[in-house]
């Protein structure tokens, strides 16, 4: 009897539609590439519950993906959404020798994989990946998850987890860079500051408009930089154009994952003006690519070379002057964690 490939199932709310979608998502299409590296013979199956809209199987870098496609309608639609995503689990049983089953945030996925998974005997970790471990999270309730079965994306995250819920996570897991994907270092640095990220009011992206208007009268001539796309896309650009910035400021919209690296790279500053981030992916790339981090958030406990955490608008501001004044300030690559270390680290947990 021909034995079963051995499986691991991926549980998340979306995922890349194609090879070339390289903006959703990017920091666990990253993971689920170096998943592949590491364990080559490892078979990754990915349930898509609401990301692509159009439901189907196909193919994304060797891996197979199953969209639901649930296109975030709610009440009945995400019931019905999940009771395909527990019929495609059972078909996945029966078909694979299935090692374990790891949801992206505890939500819908987790609360279907938790449950399959006990009805299984099967091990199910959730990994919490930001503001799913804030007060008001009804799927803790729900799935009343030990904490043994949590995975949190960073220091920062294990510790507000538990301020919340009172459980203790043991295992930390933050997301990784891929090396491979930059370049060789540009000859200048023509960026003074740069943000990217998705343009919502937790983002806080009117501080970081506000404070190029600040470091104008420092540096008349700056040049600032956002990437990404978002509802608060209008409101930044009129107050950009109230402020007197569209010679310094440019916004430069959602682009392909290589591009926003390729742009880090040019840039000395990276403001992260996030008033709440569960491990911030991009300020992991900027640190690699050789800028210097500013940000309110501090995801891991361990000290990292070029990375400011300030306390206020007042001390970001004031850290900025002093980074941008500084021509000694130097910009090598600061290596947090590859994408290949995360991996093992991950996959360590369902064969251990």
């Amino acid at each position: 009897m021909e034995s079963k490939p051995e499986t691991l199932v991926i549980l998340s709310p979306g995922f890349a539609a194609n090879e070339a979608d390289t903006t959703c998502m990017p920091p666990m299409q990253l993971f689920v590439k170096a998943l592949k590296e590491v364990c080559p013979g490892l078979n990754v199956i990915i349930i898509a519950f609401q990301y692509p809209n159009i439901p189907g199987e196909y193919d994304w870098n060797g891996v197979k993906v199953i969209a639901l496609g649930g296109r975030n309608r709610g009440r009945l639609h995400r019931l019905q959404t999940w009771r395909k995503a527990w019929s495609v689990l059972c078909g996945l049983n029966r078909q694979y020798e299935l090692m374990g089953l790891l949801s992206f945030w505890l939500g819908e996925c987790a609360f279907v994989g938790n449950y399959f998974a006990k009805r299984n005997r099967l091990t199910h970790y959730a990994w919490i990946l930001g503001q799913d471990a804030k007060r008001g999270n009804k799927y803790v309730r729900w799935i009343k998850p030990p904490g043994h079965t949590l995975i949190a994306l960073s220091d920062f995250i294990a510790r507000e987890f538990r301020q919340n819920y009172g459980l203790r996570i043991s295992q930390v897991v933050p997301v990784g860079i891929d090396t491979s994907l930059y370049g060789p270092a540009p000859a200048k640095r023509d960026i003074d500051v740069m943000g990217a990220g998705s343009l919502i009011p937790l983002k806080q992206y009117h501080l970081f408009v506000e404070s190029i208007a600040f470091l104008k009268k420092f540096f008349p001539g700056i040049k600032a930089v956002i990437c990404g796309k978002g509802p608060e896309m209008e409101n930044l650009k009129e107050l950009s154009k109230k402020l007197d910035l569209t010679n310094n400021l440019t916004f430069a919209g959602e682009l392909p994952h290589a591009d926003v690296l390729a742009m880090m790279q040019h840039a000395k500053v990276f403001l992260h003006t996030s008033n709440y981030e569960g491990f911030g992916a991009v300020m992991a790339e900027a640190l690699y690519a050789g800028a210097h981090v500013v940000s309110f958030c501090k995801p891991m406990d361990k000290e990292y070379r070029h990375h400011h955490v300030v306390g206020d608008v007042s001390e970001m501001n004031e850290e900025i002057v002093r980074i941008l004044k500084n021509t000694r300030r130097g910009h090598d690559p600061v290596r947090l964690c590859t994408t290949q270390q995360i991996a093992k680290n991950m996959i360590s947990l369902f064969v251990g």
